[in-house]
């Protein structure tokens, strides 16, 4: 049935250049984006592609079918080469694959291709993804030196960059990264490691238990007042710390607060986007942060310093007592125009019961001048330590928040964007 390749008929050369292209397409393109199980399963089905079209050929038309042989060895030799190239090094067990549901924040956006599955990250071991958000894709890994399980953020700059801008990122990231990890602060997330591997840059941090605050945002799953109280003075602590340093989170919201209610852990997490407080490296026009949580000052493009930290904090603390988000809007301009120019609801409009002294710390908190709120997060820290001695005291826990009779609130804007001052409706997703 299958002559030698040297005397295929010139439609069999065109047909073995034509399936040498797809193969060599597949080696070099599809291979390396596949986990091992799907990589064989590909090259396993062009086999079986080629041969049946040969066949197919060679019965309906006489095509000899000597073009499809040298094919199939190129497909076994180079998927062999592939099979080689992602065993792991000597002393290296091989990375457990796992597939998870990718982040369900509303605005996240999903990380680019190039941060698909992987074995390894640096000398880290991939065991699966946690999730996938506005600043790229996180990972759980495991340094193989002491056995320690590890949560990875990556960021394919090479992706968002390019030319010289690149190596300015480049040099943004890892300067960021190595001022978050001179917080050692027991309300902080641990940065242990920051590298680049191939075309992404990571970070690897604490791996941590529990969630994020997200989950107790709306009714009725909103945390006992003394809970709340708790949770954000410990941010407002680790806040203190990090200002003290010098360093300004700028995206503080609810999802970057990690909590174990159990253990009674909190951690504050992603400095990743910090700045020394003292840089003006940020570029010119560009506004980063979550809009529904930006201070006025943020929001205008203004420099910033740890006060804008602490109004993001209050607006987290309203939204943990209430269920809502002191400024909401479907329109950036009009959310803009809050923040600059209203001053957020007293909190007992929304919730009777909550002491006049926690209504005062929530507006302090939400203060349109930074000027008038709090100096410090340990003085905030200090108020509400005040205001949960008094309801420990009083023996009186305020009463929860009945769930809303509409849908969930999904008003204003809670992923972390950048905005263009020149264009004052952009919502793209980092």
């Amino acid at each position: 049935m299958a002559e030698p390749f040297l005397r295929t008929s010139a439609t069999g050369w065109g047909l073995f250049a034509l399936a040498l292209g797809v193969v060599l397409a597949e080696l070099g393109w599809v291979l390396p984006r596949l986990r091992r199980e799907a990589g064989v399963a590909a090259s396993v089905t062009l086999a079986i592609s080629v041969v049946a079209v040969g066949a197919l050929l060679w019965w309906q038309l006489s095509v000899p079918m000597g073009w499809v042989w040298p094919v199939l060895l190129s497909l076994a030799f180079g998927h062999g080469g592939w099979l080689l190239g992602r065993r792991p090094s000597p002393g290296r067990p091989a990375a457990v694959h796992e597939a998870v549901p990718e982040s369900s924040v509303p605005g996240a956006a999903m990380a680019s291709a190039g941060q698909a599955d992987r074995a390894t990250l640096g000398r880290y071991q991939i065991e699966r993804e946690l999730g996938r958000g506005a600043m790229g894709a996180v990972y759980l890994g495991r340094d193989p030196k002491i056995g320690r399980q590890v949560a990875i953020k990556t960021l394919a700059l090479s992706r968002e960059f390019a030319g010289q801008e690149l190596v300015e990122a480049r040099q943004r990231f890892f300067r960021e990264a190595a001022t978050a990890g001179r917080l050692q602060h027991p309300g902080i997330v641990t940065i242990f490691d920051a590298g680049e591997d191939q075309d992404l840059a990571y970070i690897a941090m604490e791996y941590l238990k529990g969630e994020d605050l997200q989950a107790y945002t709306q009714a009725p799953r909103l945390l006992p007042v003394a809970t709340v109280l708790h949770v954000v003075m410990r941010v407002a602590e680790a806040l203190g710390h990090a200002h003290s340093q010098g360093v300004v989170h700028r995206d503080i919201k609810p999802a970057n607060v990690m909590v174990d209610l159990a253990a009674g852990a909190v951690k504050v997490t992603d400095f990743g986007i910090a700045r020394v407080a003292d840089s003006a490296r940020t570029r010119t026009g560009m506004v980063l942060g979550t809009p529904s949580y930006m201070s006025p000052e943020q929001m205008a493009g203004r420099r910033v310093d740890g006060r804008s930290d602490l109004y993001s904090l209050g607006g987290m603390l309203f939204q943990l007592l209430t269920g809502r988000l002191p400024h909401r809007s479907e329109s950036m301009a009009t959310l803009m125009h809050q923040i600059a120019n209203e001053p957020a609801p007293d909190i007992r409009s929304l919730r009777p019961d909550l002491p006049e002294a926690l209504a005062r710390v929530v507006a302090t908190a939400l203060e349109k001048s930074p000027e008038a709120r709090y100096a410090s997060g340990q003085q905030l820290a200090a108020d509400l330590r005040a205001v949960a001695d008094a309801l420990q005291a009083g023996g009186a826990e305020p009463g929860p928040v009945a769930a809303p009779a509409g849908p969930p609130d999904s008003s204003g804007f809670a992923a972390t964007v950048k905005m263009d001052r020149a264009d004052t409706g952009h919502n793209s997703s980092l």
